[in-house]
């Protein structure tokens, strides 16, 4: 099947292609040299590479697999019927099979002690990995099941790393005929960083002329900034709510464009108050169900408590 996206188009086949520093390739090329992957939890932020590696170890094996999108299908159904069915029948190819959950912590906390159940039960037949961006929403008896690994990239991984996506995207736009000013992708990418499946999106979306050039990088300027702030300082609900509902920008970025403004926009004995009103926000977006509820919220409260010039 042909694929539309890039990020699935050029999805690294091999864990020798994904962009991971050297330790953790090795760590999992090995799992592959023994030829048995054992229960994993892949934690780590939003487009770094959890699902790619799973699949490229299990690609790389030969072995039979399914993907489950747990925050669409982690429902009582789809573990009794799609897992439980898949789990407990002999692979074609031989050996073990496995299973990819995907955004395992949108699982409830009545469906992972049933995925606990499933690992014990089908564990000679069936493998789990279980990918999150917050491993605390995992309950400790999956911890107990699985090896956890944290995707965490130190200060000197990542020149390493941001070359390794610089040379992935140069690929990627030269194989699609696509220009592209080099000092434009090297700021993509270091806007994005550590997120290379956002990276690769932006740079997608913005192609669609056959070029890239530095108009891409005015979408979130100062100007759709300032205009957001003067709707919290005038405590405008209708302006905050139509700049948040149509803007494409991701929370995080709004909460840290705030943050770099704070000294600009607020009188310095509101700005203790707001780094307190932004990572109360930030951490409860972890658990949000709806992202631009939470982020108005912010705002709101902002808009109540802070004072501006």
């Amino acid at each position: 099947m042909e694929h539309f996206l890039f990020v699935e188009k050029y999805r690294p086949k091999t864990v020798d292609e994904t962009i991971l520093p050297d330790h953790y390739k090795l760590m999992f090329n090995q799992y592959i040299e023994q030829q048995n992957v054992p229960n994993l939890i892949l934690a780590g932020r939003p487009g770094i590479g959890k699902t790619t590696v799973a699949r490229a170890m299990l690609e790389q094996l030969g072995c039979s697999y399914m993907i489950i999108n747990a925050s669409l299908d982690g429902n009582k159904d789809t573990l009794r019927n799609q897992i439980q069915e898949f789990a407990s029948s002999v692979s074609l190819k031989g050996g073990r099979k496995y299973v990819i959950l995907d955004e395992a912590d949108h699982l409830t906390h009545h469906m992972q002690p049933a995925l606990r159940s499933f690992m014990e039960e089908f564990s000679i037949n069936c493998g789990f990995i279980l990918t999150c961006n917050y491993k605390h929403k995992i309950i400790e008896p999956l911890h107990s099941r699985c090896s956890l690994i944290e995707f965490k990239f130190t200060q000197a991984d990542k020149p390493v790393m941001a070359k390794q996506i610089f040379d992935r995207v140069k690929f990627i736009l030269e194989a699609e005929s696509i220009e592209y000013d080099k000092k434009v992708v090297v700021q993509v990418i270091a806007k994005y960083f550590p997120d290379f499946r956002k990276i690769i999106n932006e740079l997608q979306k913005y192609s669609v002329n056959g070029r890239i050039d530095t108009g891409i990088l005015t979408d979130f300027d100062e100007i759709s900034i300032n205009k957001l702030i003067q709707a919290v300082k005038d405590k405008n609900f209708n302006s905050m709510r139509d700049w948040v509902s149509n803007s494409d920008v991701d929370e995080t970025e709004v909460y840290r464009k705030l943050y770099d403004s704070a000294n600009k926009y607020l009188k310095p004995t509101s700005i203790a108050q707001l780094v307190l009103i932004l990572a109360k926000y930030q951490y409860q977006s972890a658990f949000s169900v709806d992202s631009e509820i939470n982020l108005m919220a912010a705002l709101v409260e902002m808009a109540i408590e802070l004072e501006w010039q």
